[in-house]
């Protein structure tokens, strides 16, 4: 038998399957573009939710192996708890069913013949996207090519491996996989820890299944390992991860565990006892897809309930202890890279934590003039170098997301971002001049008049408003709120005009020392242009 002429083939189709998988699965995730947004937000809710949420985007990126490395850089971020990944980890072992599905429809609609429909799929996504100029169009001509070559690689693996048919050393192998479900696990297993795609694996098995070579028993169990073997993926990449992420890992490790030892169990008495003849028969494409629906529609079913105690075994495997964060390391994680309109949706997280933070500095800076205390000098000193670390790192990110693969609403997201980020830091700059100009007065044992401290007072409790609408406004979306903001920058320029009128009167007067008037003075330019940020951020917020 020519052995070189069933291999090259069949791996051409091997990669043309998973090339053609890959393009659909990339039309369809920039297609749904911002909706990935809205999916993320499901994820607030409840562990059913993040099923549903797991389900879906599985199913547009066509990888569950995709999905659980999300799962476990949106932990490693601390963007989502253990409880919320379990959820969405089930979902994805769902949604990978539908690639099965659509490579067994050539046999349950038979109008969706390969031959036929593959290359005339081809050619209609070509003509789209020559003819085509916006970029949702290119997507769905992605969409269309993507589906087309998935159906031709399917075709090309089954061609290929149609003369072993006769090979009795080949029935022999399946034959003894079908009897010692330990081995068929195990070839399952290995098979899709090297291509790193469950979905593809399935692929195989279909186009071996095509050519009437894997019979009923052998398919189940193999089936089985291949859901572990999926787990390989998320493992790899916790290596280097915080705990929390690394114990996520371990959770998608149990629940295909655990699931492959019942589900095992039931098949290995079915087969052995109730129906010995059907584990012999083979098994066709769609009794495949069957297959692995049911065995991943009915773990889920079965662990959902007791999903706690899984979270809770793999902490224990995991010896999880409580971790301190440090606030100024940046919560982005490459693995979301893989999707762009999530990894946009952390970034955008990430930078509401830094006006967080920085909101909370322009607390300190509200009163540090006026109690010249050292602790908070220091505070906001720290604060102000956390700031730039995550200035530093979120930009970086958002560089990286702008790189990518993204639509153009995408784009003006990431520069919309960028801009804010920017805006965020220089109002923690500034904060950070209102401490060294505390130091200055205490080190001149100098202070404010009574006059001078108030209207100081009124202008820091305007700003300090204005940048907290600005924050809140971001994190809530809230054109109401950023509207405000625009209100109290008006305020703070006119309050600036006149404070320092005021103030040039007292100076005149001799009302106040010449060492605090320069403070004043200073810090009403700085207190101005922190307004001017603030209004910065909302002009983003009302043009997005």
């Amino acid at each position: 038998m020519n052995y070189a002429g069933i291999i090259i083939p069949f791996a051409g189709g091997l990669g043309m399957f998973i090339y053609g998988m890959q393009i659909m699965a990339q039309g369809l995730e920039n297609a749904a573009g911002s909706r990935m947004k809205s999916l993320l937000e499901v994820l607030t809710k409840n562990r059913f939710f993040g099923v549903v949420l797991g389900a879906v985007i599985t199913a547009v990126i066509q990888s569950s192996s995709a999905t659980t490395v999300m799962v476990v850089g949106f932990v490693n971020a601390g963007i989502m708890n253990l409880s919320q990944a379990m959820g969405v980890i089930m979902g994805a072992n769902i949604g990978t069913t539908v690639t099965g599905w659509l490579v067994s429809s050539v046999e349950w609609a038979k109008f969706l013949s390969p031959g036929n429909l593959a290359p005339i799929a081809v050619m209609a996504g070509v003509i789209v996207m020559l003819t085509g100029k916006r970029r949702s169009t290119k997507d769905i001509s992605s969409i269309i090519i993507g589906f087309g070559l998935l159906f031709m690689g399917i075709t090309t693996m089954s061609s290929a491996v149609s003369p072993l048919e006769e090979s009795e050393a080949f029935r022999n192998i399946f034959v003894t996989l079908g009897h010692n479900p330990f081995l068929g696990i195990i070839a399952g297993t290995v098979v899709t820890a090297v291509i790193q795609s469950s979905s593809a694996s399935v692929g195989i098995l279909q186009s071996l299944a095509a050519a009437g070579l894997v019979p009923f028993n052998a398919a189940v169990y193999i089936i089985m390992g291949q859901n572990i073997g999926t787990c390989v993926t998320a493992i790899m990449s916790s290596i280097g991860a915080r705990k929390t992420a690394k114990t996520a890992a371990i959770m998608h490790l149990l629940f295909n565990i655990i699931g492959t030892i019942i589900f095992s169990i039931a098949a290995i008495l079915f087969f052995k006892v109730i129906n010995p003849q059907m584990g012999m028969g083979m098994i066709t494409q769609t009794e495949i897809s069957s297959v692995h629906t049911i065995f991943n529609v009915g773990t889920t079913l079965l662990l959902f309930p007791v999903s706690d105690w899984i979270i809770r075994l793999a902490k224990k495997l995991q010896r999880e202890d409580e971790e301190k964060v440090d606030e100024s390391s940046v919560l982005l994680d490459e693995r979301m890279l893989e999707t762009p309109a999530i990894a946009l949706q952390s970034a955008f997280s990430e930078v509401c934590r830094m006006g967080d933070v920085v909101k909370e500095t322009m607390k300190k800076a509200e009163q540090v003039l006026f109690t010249l205390d050292s602790e908070t000098i220091r505070g906001i000193r720290e604060e102000e170098n956390t700031a730039d670390r995550l200035c530093r790192g979120i930009t970086e990110y958002l560089i990286r997301i702008s790189s990518l693969s993204i639509n153009e609403k995408e784009h003006q997201r990431v520069a919309s971002l960028l801009q804010i980020v920017s805006d965020m830091e220089r109002v923690s700059d500034y904060c950070e001049n209102i401490s060294e100009y505390a130091e200055e007065l205490k080190a001149q044992n100098v202070s404010f008049s009574g006059e001078g401290a108030a209207e100081l007072k009124e202008m820091l409790r305007v700003c300090s408003d204005s940048f907290t609408w600005a924050v809140d406004a971001l994190a809530e979306e809230s054109r109401e709120k950023a509207l405000k903001v625009i209100e109290k920058e008006s305020r703070a320029d006119e309050l600036e005009i006149s404070l320092r009128s005021r103030h040039m009167k007292r100076l005149a007067d001799k009302q106040c020392s010449t060492e605090a008037g320069i403070v004043f003075l200073d810090t009403l330019v700085g207190l101005e242009r922190i307004s001017d940020h603030s209004r910065n951020i909302a002009e983003e917020i009302l043009a997005g």
